[in-house]
């Protein structure tokens, strides 16, 4: 393990930590779901609620960390594990955020959910197209399809041109906090054109590859 993983580890035990300590200080059921326009409409018992959000990121986590070693191309995820290994900190702050947020919104704290975790979620983004500028051919980390995975070349370019795309979402999710009512705009759809263009992109750059 390094720093990183130990960060990620340390924030995953103060989680745990945090929901025990306030358990008694909570309702029975408490906010545990938001809409896009930033509104509570989903409830949960507070005691899987608490341990749903740690259990999730500790699981993550572990799935993160064993990936290097089951990865038949594991020799590809050592040329950019410093990348990796950032990602899997970010990824585990991000959850700690929201896990933050929820406690927050429960003990009265008011706020729109979407508007603050719009910025959290632009730098996990953002860190997707830094970890895909240099992720090398893997089965587990990056854009897979039928065509990355046959063709180092179309892999690089691919993931060129995922990277850029991530990074304009982040922009665009970020742009969203201002404008809760259009989140939906600002997110899921740019979300789902640019994983139709990366599809579409890899075959057409190993069609031609090919001919």
């Amino acid at each position: 393990m390094n720093k990183f993983d130990f960060t990620s580890l340390a924030l995953i035990v103060l989680m745990f930590t945090a929901a025990a300590y306030f358990y008694s200080m909570l309702p029975d059921k408490i906010a545990s779901h938001w809409n896009a326009q930033g509104q509570v409409d989903g409830w949960m018992e507070k005691g899987l609620a608490l341990l749903l959000m740690p259990a999730i990121t500790l699981a993550a986590f572990l799935l993160f960390y064993a990936i290097p070693s089951i990865d038949p191309l594991k020799k590809n995820i050592a040329a950019f594990k410093k990348y990796y290994d950032g990602f899997k900190l970010v990824f585990t702050l991000f959850f700690a955020y929201v896990f933050a947020m929820t406690l927050a919104f429960n003990f009265g704290y008011r706020f729109n959910f979407f508007t603050l975790l719009a910025p959290g979620m632009a730098v996990l983004f953002y860190y997707i197209g830094v970890l895909m500028e240099h992720a090398e051919r893997n089965w587990f980390v990056g854009i897979r399809t039928p065509w990355t995975l046959s063709s180092d070349r179309v892999w690089k370019k691919t993931h060129r041109l995922g990277a850029l795309l991530f990074k304009i979402i982040a922009v665009l999710v970020l742009a969203s906090a201002a404008f809760p009512e259009y989140a939906i705009y600002l997110f899921l759809i740019p979300v789902i054109a640019v994983a139709a263009i990366l599809f579409i992109y890899s075959y057409f750059e190993y069609a031609k590859e090919k001919r």
